[in-house]
């Protein structure tokens, strides 16, 4: 799959999500839900990193897999953003991260 059918699979399923829960997937909606997404990474962060209370501690192989959910989340959001904004993404990231244009 290459970035843009990503990009489409992940817009696709935010809609039928809004779509199912009757929620309006707007740029107030996606911008509050990153920053959401963003907070439950840190906190994956925190307890993968044993810096959290010890009852929330888990096996390592464990926390790495809800590493991964909550960055897939926020990356995924950040997606969903990327479209309400008008922004290509792929490009964005080319310039910015690839080719360095300033």
């Amino acid at each position: 799959m290459d970035f843009n059918e990503l990009q489409q699979s992940v817009i696709e399923n935010a809609m039928d999500y809004g779509q199912k829960y009757n929620v309006q997937i707007d740029e107030d909606f996606a911008l509050l839900k990153l920053y959401e997404e963003v907070g439950e990474f840190a906190q994956a962060v925190l307890i993968h990193r044993k810096k959290s209370r010890p009852e929330k501690h888990v096996p390592e192989e464990i926390s790495k897999k809800e590493l991964a959910k909550e960055l897939a989340d926020v990356v995924g959001m950040a997606i969903v953003n990327a479209h309400l904004l008008g922004i290509d993404l792929e490009e964005a990231i080319n310039k910015k991260w690839i080719n360095k244009e300033k």
